[in-house]
């Protein structure tokens, strides 16, 4: 359980609940449906972010990490610290290092190119999941590629498949927030808006709702919940490898007074020495290129000297 002291509490916006837009803005793509290639850029182009459905993972798989990040959230507070240590870690309340806070506790964990060692049966489905979602993400961006008509249709998918890819997977935990229930048409942050600095993020939540998408003219939409599917976000790097033709979806997570909402993020990620750059492959003859060349490495130092809400990708454009 995230508990915050009163004034850390009144540091976390109250913002006035928005009605829902209609969910038929969240496009949702049938992967096995042919045109579902043709689907996925227009999503990406547009929104930056969509719904897959028949994707090809077991909710068996996905139900069972769910029940094993669970019971490492439910542990005494002391616990979590000891045991969340490692590799990248555990924490609360504080998302980054600049002030941000959010009714957030999470889970860090670096994926390797190699299966972590199976001594639990957390790490044994850790393990099976990240093989999974790692396939989607590939699978997802070599679409991507084709839609965009480009030749080498490993573009963007072998920079998440390199043994140096830096690549993690995130659990956020967004615990009941009994402050709520004394106050009507008010929702409390759990984690700031913001845009994803990677290629792409493939997310997975259970039941409960909270997840809000920015449009083009600043509005927030309401992403209805399914724990059957996954919710794909295009990142901050696609959209400079793409010459801004894909979009970074800005993003936050709204808390329920009543129900913990449990989020499983896959960020894939370039390798550290990455240049990144919109790709001759995509651009046309004469075409400007809007960003200039830079690092995964540069850009990932970046991120982590802002606020989660600032526009980092302003500082690299030409």
């Amino acid at each position: 359980m995230v508990v915050l002291a009163k004034e850390e509490l009144e540091q976390i916006s109250l913002p006035v609940i928005q009605k829902p837009l209609p969910s038929s803005l969240i496009p949702v793509i049938d992967l096995s449906n042919p045109n579902s290639t043709s689907l996925i850029v227009a999503a990406a182009q547009e929104l930056g972010f969509f719904k897959v459905i028949n994707h090809g993972i077991s909710m068996e798989i996905m139900s069972a990490l769910e029940s094993e990040a669970m019971k490492f959230f439910d542990l005494p507070q002391f616990e979590k610290e000891i045991r969340g240590l490692s590799p990248l870690g555990y924490g609360s309340k504080k998302i980054g290092s600049n002030g941000d806070l959010g009714w957030v506790e999470y889970l860090l964990l670096e994926i390797a190119s190699k299966p972590k060692s199976q001594s639990s049966q957390f790490c044994s489905t850790l393990n099976e999941y990240i093989k999974a979602v790692r396939k989607l993400s590939v699978e997802i961006l070599e679409m991507m590629a084709q839609g965009l008509h480009i030749k080498e249709k490993e573009i963007f998918s072998k920079l998440v498949m390199d043994d140096e890819s830096d690549s993690v997977l995130r659990f956020n935990h967004y615990p009941p927030c009994p402050h709520l229930l004394g106050l009507s048409n008010r929702s409390l942050t759990g984690f700031g808006e913001h845009t994803d600095p990677q290629l792409i993020s493939i997310l997975r939540s259970n039941n409960t709702s909270g997840l809000e998408i920015s449009l083009k003219d600043g509005s927030w939409v309401s992403v209805p919940s399914d724990p059957t599917s996954f919710f794909v976000n295009v990142g901050d790097s696609l959209q400079v490898l793409t010459n801004g033709r894909f979009r970074s979806v800005k993003h936050r997570v709204m808390v329920n007074g009543t129900r913990s909402r449990l989020s499983m993020i896959y960020f894939g990620g370039p390798p550290p020495g990455q240049k990144l750059g919109p790709s001759p492959l995509v651009m046309e003859e004469r075409e400007q290129s809007l960003y200039r060349e830079f690092t995964w490495k540069e850009y990932k130092s970046c991120a982590f000297r802002t606020r989660l809400a600032d526009n980092r990708l302003v500082q690299f454009e030409r």
